[in-house]
C-alpha cells in the first residue's frame, strides 16, 4: 500500500496562525487597490458616466470590455473544471479547486460592471421582475435584462459547483482542528460542512449532486458566454452582427482562464510547497493545453479575416477597419499574447519553470482583454453612418475601475488559499487508492 496519499500539508496550510510577511504584504496590497475600486464607484455615483471617456459612437468602454474579459475568465475556468471531474480525469485532483474558486472570483468582479454602466445603477432592481405594485415589468428584449439572468445563473451554479466539491474537505478541517486544539476553526467549519461523517451514504449522495451540478454547469457556461456575443449581434454594427462572433468569443476566451490557472497552480506550488499535490506533470499538462488552445485561436483569427474578404463590403470595410485602423495595435496586439506568446509552451523548460509560466498565462489573459478592447472600441469605427466624435480613450476612473476589479480579485483569491485547502483533499486520496489497485 502506498503511503504517498497524506492530505496533512494541505490541511495545515489554513490553519497556521501566521502566513508571513509576504502573504500580509499581498494582502495590503489587494486591500489598497480593492480600496480604489470603492473610490471609482463612489465617484461615479456622485458624478455619472460623465466620468468615462465614452462617446457616440462610442457608447460602450470599459464597461463592456471589462464585463465581458472577467466573464471570459470565468467561463473559461469553469469550463476547464466541469470537463476534468465528468471524465474523472487526474488532473483535477491539483487545479479544479483553485480553478473553481477563480471562476468565483471573476464571476464577483464582472458582476460589478452590467450595474455600474446603468448610469443609475442605484435602480438596478429595476432588471429584476419582481412583484411590484404599479406593475411596470422589465424589457425582458434589453441586454441589461441578460445580464442579470446570465450573472445569477453563473453565480449560483458555479457557487454550488465549488461548495459541493469542499463538502468533504472541510468535514476534515473540522476533525483536524479539533485535533489542533483550534475549537473556533473547528466549529466554522463544522457549520460549513453539513454534518459531513462520510458515511455511504453521505459519498453516495455528494458524488451524485457532484456531478449533477457540474452537468448543469456546461449549458450554463454555453449560454453565458453566448449571451455576451449576442448582446454585439442584436446591434446593426456591421462588425458586430456577425454569426461568427458568438464562437470568437468563446473560443478566445478559453485562453483567458487557462491562463490564469496556469498561473496560479505554478505560483500556489511554489508558494505553499505543494509539489506533491501539484506535480510536474499537472504543470507540463496544463502547459501543452494553454499552447494547443492557443493554435485552436490562431485558426478563428484567420477565419475571421478570411470571411470578413468575402463579406459585403460594408462588413468587409468594418473589419479591415478594426484590424488596420486606429486599434489595430489592440487587435494584433490580442493576437500575439493570445497565439503566439503561448506557442513557448511547447517547449518543456518553459512549462515548468514558474518565471515563464506564470508570465505567459498571464500574458494570454493580458492579450484576451486587448482583443476584448479590440471588438468593443475597433468595431464601432466603421459604421452604416461616418463617424463625427474623437476616438474613445480610457480615463483614469477607468483604470481606476479596472485595477479595483483586478484587487478584488486578487483579495478573494487569497482569502481564498488562506482559509480553504486550494487542492481537493479527498479527490487526492481516492486517486491515490485507485492506483493502489493492481
Amino acid at each position: 500500500m502506498s503511503t504517498g496519499f497524506d492530505t496533512r500539508p494541505v490541511s495545515d496550510t489554513p490553519l497556521r496562525p501566521d502566513f508571513g510577511w509576504r502573504f500580509g504584504l499581498s494582502v495590503a496590497a489587494a486591500a489598497l487597490a480593492t480600496l480604489l475600486l470603492a473610490y471609482a464607484v463612489v465617484a461615479l455615483l456622485l458624478r455619472g458616466t460623465a466620468l468615462w471617456g465614452t462617446n457616440v459612437p462610442f457608447v460602450w468602454g470599459f464597461d463592456l470590455i471589462n464585463y465581458v474579459w472577467w466573464i471570459g475568465i470565468a467561463n473559461a475556468a469553469s469550463l476547464f473544471a466541469v470537463i476534468l471531474v465528468l471524465r474523472r480525469h487526474g488532473l483535477r485532483t491539483a487545479v479544479n479547486r483553485f480553478a473553481e474558486a477563480a471562476a468565483l472570483a471573476a464571476v464577483a468582479a464582472a458582476a460589478l460592471y452590467p450595474i455600474l454602466h446603468l448610469g443609475r445603477p442605484w435602480l438596478f432592481y429595476w432588471t429584476v421582475p419582481y412583484p411590484a405594485t404599479y406593475a411596470v415589468w422589465p424589457n425582458f428584449r434589453s441586454t441589461l435584462v441578460w445580464d442579470f439572468w446570465g450573472i445569477m445563473s453563473h453565480v449560483v451554479v458555479t457557487g454550488l459547483f465549488w461548495y459541493t466539491g469542499l463538502i468533504p474537505d472541510l468535514a476534515t478541517m473540522r476533525d483536524r482542528a479539533v485535533a489542533k486544539r483550534r475549537m473556533v476553526s473547528a466549529r466554522i467549519y463544522g457549520v460549513f460542512a453539513l454534518g459531513w461523517r462520510g458515511s455511504v451514504v453521505h459519498w453516495a449522495r455528494h458524488q451524485a449532486a457532484y456531478r449533477l451540478v457540474a452537468a448543469l454547469v456546461l449549458p450554463m457556461l454555453v449560454s453565458a458566454q453566448t449571451i455576451v456575443a449576442l448582446e454585439f449581434a442584436t446591434t446593426l454594427v456591421p462588425e458586430w452582427h456577425q454569426a461568427r462572433l458568438p464562437l470568437h468569443v468563446v473560443a478566445t476566451g478559453v485562453p483567458s482562464g487557462l491562463g490564469v490557472v496556469l498561473a496560479l497552480a505554478a505560483l500556489l506550488r511554489g508558494g505553499l510547497r505543494l509539489e506533491r499535490f501539484i506535480d510536474e506533470g499537472d504543470i507540463d499538462l496544463l502547459g501543452k493545453l494553454m499552447a494547443a488552445t492557443a493554435v485552436l485561436c490562431g485558426y478563428v483569427y484567420a477565419e475571421a479575416l478570411l470571411v470578413a474578404v468575402l463579406e459585403d463590403a460594408v462588413t468587409r470595410d468594418a473589419m479591415l477597419a478594426r484590424a488596420f485602423g486606429a486599434y489595430a495595435g489592440l487587435y494584433w496586439g490580442g493576437f500575439a499574447l493570445i497565439v503566439l506568446v503561448p506557442q513557448l509552451l511547447w517547449l518543456r523548460r518553459f512549462r515548468l519553470q514558474a518565471r515563464w509560466a506564470v508570465p505567459i498565462g498571464l500574458a494570454a489573459a493580458a492579450g484576451v482583454w486587448l482583443d476584448r478592447f479590440s471588438i468593443v472600441a475597433g468595431g464601432l469605427l466603421r459604421d452604416h453612418l461616418p463617424r463625427i466624435g474623437p476616438l474613445y480613450v480610457p480615463t483614469v476612473p477607468e483604470w481606476t475601475l479596472l485595477a479595483g476589479t483586478v484587487g478584488l480579485f486578487v483579495l478573494l483569491m487569497l482569502g481564498f488559499a488562506r482559509f480553504v485547502p486550494v487542492v481537493s483533499m479527498f479527490e487526492t486520496r481516492h486517486e491515490e487508492s485507485e492506483a493502489d489497485v493492481p
